[in-house]
């Protein structure tokens, strides 16, 4: 999916928030200020969630409560697979809600097999082109 704003882009996080369940873990992957944390947004308004969503740069993780609750983990800072193994984070990859989780390929190998993966890539033109893969269940959103 191709998106022109950032409000394109919470768009097409909300309708994807839609067809998530509890249970469900979601990898945002992309560049600095390609737009996961404004894909994360949309999922928080599809969730029924009022409060601000911000990216959890400083604290690692952010919890919301919605229609389910949710789990926002941002792993920029972290070094990888055993700093967040210490600080219990595979607990959040099987949630009693729905975790989405920024800069997921820091953890490599301890990502779930049936998380889904969110692809955000800047075009030359500054457009980001979403791609969505992968899941335990069939989703369909347009």
């Amino acid at each position: 999916m191709l998106s022109h704003s950032e409000k394109e882009t919470e768009d097409i996080g909300y309708r994807f928030g839609k067809c998530l369940r509890k249970g469900d873990t979601v990898s945002l992957i992309g560049s600095l200020g390609a737009g996961k944390t404004v894909f994360a947004k949309g999922i928080a308004k599809a969730l029924g969630i009022k409060e601000a969503v911000v990216s959890p740069t400083f604290t690692l993780v952010q919890e919301y409560d919605g229609s389910e609750k949710l789990y926002h983990l941002d792993l920029y800072r972290l070094s990888g697979e055993d700093e967040f193994e210490s600080m219990g984070g595979e607990e959040f990859l099987y949630p009693d809600g729905i975790t989405l989780v920024e800069w997921a390929e820091k953890i490599g190998e301890m990502m779930r097999d049936d998380a889904f993966r969110v692809t955000i890539a800047i075009n030359e033109d500054e457009t980001r082109e979403i791609t969505i893969e992968g899941g335990c269940h069939e989703y369909s959103f347009s």
